[in-house]
């Protein structure tokens, strides 16, 4: 399998991220466990979690994610093939969010122990922290590196002026820069990142890897009306996304599938596999069988012609 270099950092990871926000959630454990290992048995070994991961489940405290990626881990003995990210920085609990020193070095310590690891290889702040200075978010980064207890990090959800005021304060105080951007990013989801995100990420030779590369299960074509929205507990969120220009994607996708034999997922995650600039998308599954179809897309060659039909048919404008 293809691996690709994470920014500037020595992190190698496949051109598919695989999202941990369902385990412990719509996936139990044992269902996790068999996706963890459809994955990495296909040759990818990019798996991208949250210690938030999954406060909004009645009776969820957080870590449920994680815990079970560190099971697994340990009951596979397969750590050091694999390049483990997870977040920091959203609200666990009120006295417990945020990106200050202190903060951070408590829920590294957590994050850690939940993963039965000893390094983390990507830690990212999940989202901004305007009350803390940035500087002294970097630097709490930097003990940690210094401490082997994380490799690199990334951003998530910052805006492009935050991060390239973040990327300045590296490079002026010498401390370790963010190595990626995870921002929401899909064929209908385009905008807000190509206008700014964008050219800042390619000029710093920022790793980029979005989530919500399916639009939450949209660019599947599971959802073609609003009868389909109770297929799952994502449904609610597709009225956002069927309007004329999902019509046009939907269209575009089913055609291109056709003409690969693949399946419209299958060519949403091509196609962003293939942008310039993009390390990895990220999409998440709950059986063997979605596993199989996000492999199946790292094998989709997309033309010219089939790049500029979805481009086209996606213009934001």
């Amino acid at each position: 399998m293809e691996k690709r270099r994470l920014g500037r950092s020595d992190l190698m990871v496949s051109p598919l991220c695989l999202g941990g926000n369902v385990f412990g959630w719509t996936a139990d454990e044992a269902t996790s466990f068999k996706v963890l290992d459809a994955y990495v048995d296909a040759g990818l070994n990019f798996i991208d979690t949250a210690d938030v991961y999954s406060t909004w489940v009645p009776g969820h405290t957080g870590g449920e994610s994680e815990t079970i990626i560190g099971k697994w881990m340990k009951a596979r003995g397969n750590r050091n093939n694999l390049v483990i990210a997870t977040k920091v920085g959203s609200e666990m609990a009120p006295d417990r969010k945020g990106l200050s020193r202190s903060y951070i070095r408590s829920a590294v310590e957590d994050s850690l122990r939940r993963l039965q690891t000893d390094t983390i290889d990507l830690y990212q702040s999940h989202r901004d922290d305007l009350d803390t200075p940035q500087q002294e978010t970097l630097e709490a980064y930097d003990e940690l590196i210094r401490a082997g207890k994380v490799r690199a990090i990334g951003a998530s959800n910052f805006t492009a002026a935050r991060l390239k005021e973040a990327l300045e304060i590296s490079a002026a105080r010498g401390l370790p820069r963010y190595e990626s951007l995870q921002p929401k990013y899909n064929l209908s989801d385009r905008a807000e990142y190509e206008s700014e995100l964008e050219p800042l990420c390619r000029k710093e030779e920022v790793g980029v890897i979005p989530y919500y590369g399916l639009a939450s299960g949209f660019l599947t074509g599971k959802y073609r009306s609003e009868a389909d929205f109770g297929k799952s507990v994502r449904g609610g969120r597709m009225a956002a996304y069927l309007d004329d220009r999902g019509r046009r994607i939907l269209a575009a996708l089913d055609w291109i599938a056709a003409r690969k034999n693949a399946t419209p997922a299958r060519i949403a995650l091509a196609w962003l596999m293939a942008r310039p600039g993009l390390t990895a998308p990220i999409a998440s599954a709950t059986s063997v069988e979605q596993v199989e179809d996000l492999v199946q897309a790292t094998r989709v060659h997309l033309d010219d012609a089939d790049i500029a039909e979805l481009d086209e048919a996606s213009n934001p404008a």
